[in-house]
């Protein structure tokens, strides 16, 4: 993954710099690369990006769910069922 150096950022700086580094976020919608001990830490992103991310997440574990299912279906038969009264009892 590339990542810009002027957006990589020491927590430190980030202490010292959070209202202006958050406003400059929102305006400019470049996420800011977080260091701790010269290792990268975190990514602060804007809420816009987080959100799809968040749903892009959910959708993929949609499609998963989907393919266990049909992957299920195709060996299904419906004489091994067991109702679900004698599952109850």
């Amino acid at each position: 993954m590339l990542v810009e150096t002027d957006r990589i950022m020491p927590i430190t700086k980030l202490q010292k710099e959070l209202t202006q580094t958050i406003r400059e976020l929102s305006e400019t919608g470049e996420a800011v690369y977080i260091l701790k001990n010269n290792n990268m830490e975190a990514v602060m992103v804007p809420f816009s990006e987080y959100e799809y991310l968040t749903n892009l997440e959910e959708m993929f574990e949609y499609y998963e769910i989907n393919n266990m299912i049909n992957t299920r279906i195709k060996n299904y038969d419906v004489n091994n069922s067991i109702e679900w009264e004698k599952i109850k009892e």
